[in-house]
């Protein structure tokens, strides 16, 4: 199994603490507009998706879809994620680009 790159990134970013995972948490930093990046599961639901791009539009913070809430925690080394914002500019900037391959 091939490790993505974005995975890779992912991973780092949540070691240097650049990460806030968990719905609530994410909304309070779309909200803080420190959140520059929101990676959301395909796999989230109804409610939480809606939730989560509706914050992300008013705020006007870029979200990004990956295939699942499994690959999501896996990427950073914990159990299943539905819902991640990205911290730090430059690894929201350089994610973002990966996640549009």
């Amino acid at each position: 199994m091939n490790q993505k790159p974005w995975k890779s990134l992912l991973g780092l970013a949540a070691r240097a603490r650049k990460i806030i995972s968990g719905e609530e948490l994410v909304v309070k930093e779309i909200q803080r507009k420190s959140a520059k990046l929101v990676l959301l599961s395909k796999d989230a639901s109804k409610n939480t998706e809606k939730k989560i791009k509706d914050k992300c539009s008013y705020y006007q913070v870029p979200i990004r879809y990956v295939e699942n809430r499994s690959e999501l925690g896996q990427a950073i080394g914990k159990e299943e994620r539905v819902v991640i914002g990205i911290l730090d500019d430059g690894f929201a900037k350089k994610l973002n680009t990966l996640l549009e391959e």
